[in-house]
């Protein structure tokens, strides 16, 4: 008993082979191989070498892919080499350090790009195990990008071993796009299809559609293989392209053109004669094809095919589209996935364009909503608003400058801007409006000028270059629900902010003294005066309210719009369609307005998506329209802005 256990003890004390140096060992018994390698026959050496499970492995393949496997000439022994200064520092197969080497002492070792290519996948194991899961995550971002069949195997060997959750689910997600494209079995393709349902990803539908593609072939019979559908001659294919696929499928000579024949005629012109045909009877393009018939019986001529002779050959032949995929059960699969996802798609882009409608909505509400109160309580038309707006922004803009946090910037120039425009109604309102009530044509020409002015004075102070205002570092981006619908951040904040102003502009004209007033005024201000209000005092509080909400509004505009002395140009037409659309005075009319104004320019910009100017004139043709029927908007107030 004594002398087994000692034998068992001297056993497993005996030297075995080390683990690190199973690579070398492969490498020394198959190194003519490695040093003049082919496609055809590395294979099974690089497959032994990933199956080693040596962490020199790894290096030695890339090195090999890189150039950096080498041979030292005064030895012939083979190394890992890694650019140290002039030369290359020596790593053996094993992995120990070997010194260094001049350039000059060593030999590379240059794999042609076939075997690259096998090493590049042999190594996608590796990468797909690293520890390192940023390596991980770029192995499977390359694999995506460049999908093979060699790469299917690798990433499903790699799926068991993921400990991440999120790098998992994207193994498995590229696992079944690989099989539906490259796996052998017919049933394995079709079921990685049918398990993605109406996935609208990006990536299933670039691995869906190369199993739809198809090209077109002539055949005189029936071809085999996958047919999409048979073409009819000239409603399907024309007839010239027809007639290259037949010459292409050699079931046809190439045609003959006019000139080469004429030439080939005179070419061959002997005695008076062209292959038996007297010179006087050439005058007829039939007896010239029968001289060019009989040239090329004779070998004269090469065969080619006269008019009528490719409409015989075109009627004789049939012309296919083929799908590419051999396997139908995987095109049907195919087709019926793309038709789901097809179906989803368009519901999806319906919800986007009606997300990107709303938000343009929201904008022109911001807008127009201060322009509501001026026009529609004081019936004042006043084409300075839109510099209202940009004074608003240039705010933003300003405030910015001295207050370097984005977040905190915003919170202030919102009620600075407010303010500040504000003042400047209140100033306009007792300096030029109140001379002008009821003369609308003056009022919309001094107004006109002092729009003018503004422009230029916003010119003088802050140049013509536009003028950036940054919106907070949780703003940037986009709500992205799938590959179809997304909208940004600052699109949903001027919603919030544009229900924010509705909201309050409710609030104050239905549960406060001023909005009382300013109720009463819009509806007979002469009764109003009688009961002891002061219609002068409101006009003015309503112009400067009205004037302070625009330039709110310029903060938000300025969010994602060039902040530039014309900003307030581009809204001002939008923003008085938006109060007469909606109906004067009406707060609900004006958000109506925004909406149906927002949502028919965004149907135009849909169905023509390069010419943004013919939406807008589409837009101003269908409000002409939409004017003609109802003149007073879609809800009419009675008050001294609806003409009582």
């Amino acid at each position: 008993m004594r002398l087994t256990t000692c034998l068992l003890v001297a056993f497993c004390l005996l030297p075995l082979p080390s683990l690190a140096q199973e690579a070398a060992r492969i490498v020394a018994e198959n190194r003519a191989q490695i040093e003049k390698p082919s496609r055809q026959t590395i294979g099974p050496l690089i497959a032994e070498l990933v199956g080693s499970n040596d962490p020199m492995a790894d290096d030695i393949l890339s090195a090999w892919a890189d150039k950096r496997l080498v041979i030292r000439k005064s030895d012939s022994a083979m190394f890992v080499a890694v650019a140290e200064g002039d030369g290359f520092a020596l790593i053996a197969l094993d992995g120990t350090p070997a010194g260094t080497a001049a350039k000059a002492e060593l030999t590379e070792l240059k794999p042609n790009a076939g075997v690259r290519g096998l090493i590049a996948t042999a190594l996608v194991q590796f990468t797909l195990s690293d520890p390192d899961p940023r390596k991980r995550q770029a192995a499977l971002t390359s694999i995506a990008q460049d999908p093979t069949a060699e790469a299917l195997e690798p990433l499903r060997a790699a799926i068991a071993s993921e400990e991440d959750a999120g790098l998992k689910a994207q193994k498995v997600r590229l696992e079944r796009l690989l099989t539906l494209r490259f796996d052998p079995s017919s049933q394995a393709r079709v079921a990685a299809i049918d398990s993605f349902g109406s996935d609208l990803g990006l990536d299933l539908r670039a691995a869906l559609n190369p199993l739809v593609a198809t090209t077109r072939i002539a055949s005189s019979t029936p071809p085999e293989g996958n047919i999409a559908r048979e073409l009819r001659l000239g409603s399907d294919i024309p007839e010239d392209e027809a007639y290259v696929l037949l010459v292409a499928a050699s079931l046809a000579p190439a045609r003959l053109t006019l000139e080469d024949q004429r030439a080939a005629l005179l070419a061959n012109l002997k005695d008076g004669m062209v292959a038996g045909v007297p010179v006087a009877e050439l005058n007829t393009q039939a007896a010239r094809d029968r001289a060019y018939t009989a040239l090329e019986a004779s070998g004269a001529v090469p065969v080619a095919a006269t008019d009528d002779e490719a409409k015989a050959a075109l009627k004789a032949a049939k012309f296919y589209e083929v799908y590419v995929e051999p396997d139908p059960a995987v095109t049907e699969a195919a087709e019926e996935a793309l038709t789901r996802i097809g179906t989803k798609v368009g519901i999806m882009q319906t919800a986007d364009l009606g997300l990107d409608a709303l938000s343009l909505a929201s904008i022109y509400f911001l807008a127009a909503i201060g322009l509501a109160i001026t026009f529609g309580v004081m019936g004042v038309i006043n084409m300075a608003h839109g510099e209202f707006i940009t004074i608003g922004a240039y705010t933003g803009y300003v405030v910015q400058l001295y207050v370097p946090d984005y977040t905190l910037s915003i919170l202030v120039a919102l009620p600075l801007a407010f303010a500040i425009t504000f003042a400047a109604g209140v100033a306009l309102e007792r300096l030029v409006i109140r001379h002008l009530y009821k003369r609308p044509l003056e009022t919309l020409l001094a107004t006109f000028g002092i729009s003018i002015a503004l422009q230029q004075i916003l010119k003088n102070v802050f140049g013509t270059q536009a003028r950036p205002l940054t919106s907070p570092a949780w703003l940037d981006g986009a709500l992205v629900i799938n590959d179809v619908v997304s909208i940004s951040y600052i699109r949903i904040a001027i919603f919030v902010l544009a229900l924010i102003f509705l909201a309050f502009f409710l609030y104050l004209m239905k549960r406060t003294r001023l909005g009382l007033e300013v109720r009463a005024v819009t509806q007979n201000p002469a009764m109003a005066a009688s009961m002891g209000i002061d219609p002068d005092r409101i006009n003015m509080l309503t112009f400067g309210l009205g004037s302070g909400i625009a330039g709110i509004a310029g903060v938000a505009i300025g969010l994602f719009a060039k902040v530039t002395s014309e900003l307030g140009t581009d809204y001002i037409v939008q923003s008085f369609m938006t109060v007469v659309v909606g109906g004067v005075g009406s707060i609900w009319g004006t958000l109506s307005g925004a909406v149906m104004i927002g949502s028919f320019q965004k149907v135009i910009e849909f169905f023509n998506p390069s010419n943004t100017l013919a939406a807008q004139t589409y837009m101003i043709l269908f409000i002409i329209l939409f004017i003609q029927f109802r003149p007073r908007g879609i809800i009419a107030l009675r008050g001294r802005a609806a003409g009582d």
